[in-house]
């Protein structure tokens, strides 16, 4: 069994995105982001093998799943199914704000376009 456990943001790593990866912290089974993207940013085309989940908490976030387009504000909660493949955008005039929490103590990324 680990020990309870507190981890700064700035271990982290530094940027608009941090990564919480649940096996290098002992925390099973779950990896999340921090997302902190600039307007206009954000990840390329991709999909998991399992459902993402994503809070929002400041800016405003539009999401491409699938055939799909959805827009995400503060106070919300978006989720894309496994193999569905999405990108998102903030398409706000501040930086995000949003925790993508990935349900595996490692993230598997399929990347679909570059990045």
């Amino acid at each position: 069994m680990s020990s309870p456990s507190i981890i700064p943001f700035d271990e982290l790593g530094d940027g608009d995105v941090r990564t919480f990866r649940g096996f290098e912290h002992g925390a099973v089974p779950v990896s999340f982001i921090l997302d902190r993207s600039q307007p206009g940013g954000g990840p390329a085309l991709h999909r998991h093998p399992y459902d993402e989940v994503w809070i929002l908490d400041e800016g405003e976030v539009t999401f491409l799943a699938g055939e799909e387009t959805l827009i995400a504000r503060p106070g919300t909660v978006a989720v894309v199914p496994a193999g569905t493949p999405h990108k998102f955008r903030n398409t706000g005039n501040t930086p995000v704000r949003m925790v993508c929490i990935h349900p595996r103590e490692r993230m598997e990324t399929e990347w679909l376009e570059p990045r």
